[in-house]
């Protein structure tokens, strides 16, 4: 009886000819049925759950209302509410599939707090605030730490137009700060690293880009992958120019200090002297350590001082300088690190509804994406597409010159960031394309082929953010660089 069931909810959810209406058939009964086993673990494991709530169909809609009926938040604080329905199951699945769970636990709040200070968009918009600081808050110390009032200011005018109670923020802000969200998980599932790589090598010993697969909270990754594939390492002299938002870093800690640098899965490690297996890594080592998602590295050309410079800007907006020890070995790393962050960085969560005066950077999760290369790809180019379309609508709206500063700058903010992310996608896009094209997974050679295509602009376009490549480059070879090349200050 159990498989026959179970074999009439697989049929729901991939469809027939004479059950698929938008992708499936509405059935209350059967989506109501499926809920229960789905809450109750009736022949399902807790790993099962999201993929059956978090498809783009009738059915599966159905199937997520009827589960989170299942949960009472009467009277529960927001926060409260989310570790609970987080202890239910892991949550699972692309972006997309995440971001529709969530949506559906969203509403449900709301349901049981029919008198909460917000909307359902406003709690969605907090929800996915709380996820994403709980990274920031938790994730081994990667940089500085949001502040409750940075916390505050990310979300000004994003309330429907109007700002969120500041005690209801602060009360958020430190319920995660104190106590981090934690993730269910299957038993069999809580001796298996927080994260694993399929094999980084082939046979013949080749480096090659491999797919990383988180198996544990996707908004929460130790940055200590064993397992996660090696794709650059080798001495860099580090500068930090801005923390995160752009803040300019204060004086006394923008020194230049030099590192072995391990490009491992999408973390760059900075090691003190010389390289370290990962058990030796320390505390400090980790917190140098820089995460690479939604990040673009570019030749520094407006830097003079040192030769050899590449710029770094990642995901929260920090920059930081890198010296290498010779131009190839700069452009080698501005290359990998690029192609890293084209290949595995997830796509970004929607932008939240409410005020466009205020302007904010849309939510990028450190997860890795589930989407092949060839979706990967075309997901990059409309991204593409809507930056342009939002380029061109914000340059026909220039500020009037008699508004107040306060939004000059934030016409000035949103100008700056759309040039970025559009020099961003063109760089992803231009890499990904000639990955595809060569047919291959091995880094040199991807390398090599783009070194000696520096003149087709198919492959790396002459903007901004894309420098042109040179020939020649110093490939990996498997081994750890013990001397550290002398740098003149």
């Amino acid at each position: 009886m159990e498989q026959l069931e179970q074999g009439s909810v697989e049929q729901l959810e991939h469809g027939s000819m004479d059950t698929l209406v938008n992708g499936c058939k509405a059935d209350t009964d059967a989506a109501r049925r499926l809920a229960k086993r789905l809450y109750h673990l009736q022949g399902f494991k807790r790993c099962d759950v999201a993929r059956h709530l978090g498809k783009n169909n009738e059915f599966s809609k159905l199937v997520a209302e009827e589960y989170v009926g299942f949960f009472d938040f009467t009277g529960l604080s927001l926060d409260r509410a989310l570790r609970t329905f987080l202890k239910a199951f892991p949550l699972m699945g692309e972006t997309q599939e995440r971001e529709r769970v969530l949506i559906h636990f969203s509403q449900r709040y709301c349901q049981c707090n029919a008198e909460g200070v917000t909307s359902e968009d406003g709690v969605h918009t907090l929800t996915c605030a709380l996820m994403l600081l709980n990274t920031d808050l938790h994730g081994h110390n990667i940089g500085k730490k949001m502040s409750c009032q940075q916390f505050i200011t990310n979300l000004d005018s994003l309330n429907e137009g109007n700002d969120f109670p500041k005690d209801l923020l602060k009360i958020l802000y430190n319920s995660i700060k104190n106590e981090k969200l934690e993730w269910a998980m299957d038993d069999e599932e809580l001796g298996k690293s927080l994260s694993e790589l399929v094999d980084d090598k082939s046979d013949s010993g080749v480096k090659k880009v491999t797919r990383i697969v988180y198996s544990s909270n996707p908004f929460l990754h130790i940055p200590l992958a064993s397992n996660a594939a090696t794709y650059k390492h080798g001495v860099l002299t580090r500068k930090s120019h801005a923390d995160m938002d752009g803040k300019r870093t204060p004086r006394g800690r923008r020194g230049w200090k030099k590192f072995y640098a391990v490009l491992k899965g999408t973390i760059l490690y900075l090691q003190k002297d010389e390289y370290k297996p990962d058990k030796d890594l320390s505390e400090v080592d980790l917190k140098n350590a820089i995460r690479i998602h939604h990040a673009l590295a570019t030749k520094a050309t407006d830097y003079s001082k040192r030769p050899n410079v590449l710029k770094l800007k990642t995901a929260d907006w920090r920059v930081f300088l890198f010296q290498a020890p010779s131009e190839e070995e700069m452009l080698s790393w501005i290359l990998r690190i690029n192609l890293v962050a084209a290949l595995f960085s997830a796509p970004a969560f929607p932008a939240a509804i409410g005020s466009k005066k205020k302007f904010c950077r849309p939510l990028l999760p450190s997860s890795t994406t589930k989407l092949s290369q060839e979706e990967q790809l075309r997901s990059h180019e409309n991204k593409l597409k809507q930056v342009v379309e939002e380029v061109e609508e914000h340059s026909l709206h220039p500020p009037d010159r008699n508004l107040k500063s306060k939004e000059t700058e934030e016409y000035r903010l949103r100008e700056h960031y759309l040039t970025f992310e559009k020099s961003r996608y063109d760089t992803y896009i231009n890499l990904l394309k000639a990955k595809l094209k060569v047919q291959t997974d091995d880094l040199d050679k991807i390398e090599a082929s783009l070194f000696s295509s520096e003149n087709d602009e198919s492959y790396l376009r002459k903007t901004q953010s894309s420098p042109s490549l040179n020939q020649g480059h110093l490939s990996i070879n498997g081994k750890a660089e013990k001397e550290i090349v002398e740098q003149k200050c």
